[in-house]
């Protein structure tokens, strides 16, 4: 029987030979206009991060290349694609043949993939290959994690549903702090499936969440059906309307689903970018929860 898939609630197979035509943009606006935030002056630098684990191709002579894929594109563009679509359109490209040798093969894959992204989200993407992978170290190996940070058996978790008031709860609100957790969980707009991931945030006002309040607050995302990208901007706009601080980045790494894995950033300042993350030519390691 022929395996069979719903992508955006239509029933189809996965393309045996490459297909652009899968590819799926969503406007950026969906959920933006609900915390004010537009395309043109998102009051944020942002950019999306995506790493294909799966990604590979055939040569001429039927070589199999395979590696990691890793995607850098603008945030402030008019679309995100589709995660499931990119899935398939990737897949298309399993048993397509490009070049004579593996060099030449990557070099169409990779101007392949930036033509195509270019055109569907009329922004244009950087995309690197790593068929042997060394791996640097991570943005966000020295961070402290929320969930050490006070008692969580003495704490009431009751509230998974976003719920900004959250963060006004608690003693000890903190004025400067770099903190991740690996508690964010939310659920696929499109398909409802989990995704799980960690949030890393730095901050820096004159007065901000407890970190009690912050944490309920991003558990509070654990029933609401967005996508990564969205979850990011929201957890940003609502640190920045409830404090109005000085300096502020989020950064979400999300576990991988299909063999891709997304990580949006959004940051007041370039400086606060995290720079493995935004390195085209750097493979950082892989953090928990991917």
């Amino acid at each position: 029987m022929e395996n069979k898939l719903t992508h955006l609630g239509h029933t189809s197979g996965y393309p045996q030979q490459y297909d652009p035509s899968v590819l799926e943009a969503i406007p950026r606006s969906e959920n933006r206009v609900k915390y004010g935030i537009t395309n043109d002056n998102p009051g944020f630098l942002a950019f999306d991060i995506w790493h294909a684990w799966e990604a590979g191709f055939l040569t001429q002579n039927g070589l199999p290349v395979a590696g990691v894929l890793k995607i850098i594109f603008s945030g402030n563009g008019p679309f995100i694609i589709e995660s499931k679509s990119l899935k398939l359109y990737l897949s298309s490209f399993n048993m397509t043949r490009l070049g004579n040798h593996p060099e030449e093969g990557i070099s169409l894959f990779l101007q392949t993939i930036q033509n195509d992204l270019d055109r569907v989200l009329e922004t244009q993407p950087t995309v690197a290959f790593f068929s042997a992978p060394e791996y640097n170290e991570n943005d966000f190996s020295s961070w402290s994690l929320l969930e050490s940070q006070f008692d969580l058996s003495a704490t009431m978790f009751d509230e998974f549903n976003e719920n900004p008031t959250l963060l006004k709860q608690g003693e000890g609100g903190l004025s400067r702090f770099r903190l991740g957790s690996h508690l964010l969980r939310s659920n696929c707009k499109v398909t409802f499936q989990p995704d799980w991931g960690s949030v890393y945030i730095h901050f820096q006002g004159k007065q901000g969440p407890s970190p009690e309040g912050l944490l309920k607050y991003l558990v509070s995302f654990r029933n609401e059906n967005h996508f990564h990208e969205e979850v990011c901007e929201m957890i940003y706009k609502q640190l920045w309307d409830s404090f109005t601080p000085e300096e502020l980045m989020v950064t979400c790494i999300y576990t991988r689903r299909g063999g891709i894995d997304i990580c949006p950033v959004r940051a007041s300042h370039a400086r606060l970018l995290p720079s493995i993350l935004l390195d085209p030519r750097t493979l950082g390691n892989k953090i928990f929860r991917q």
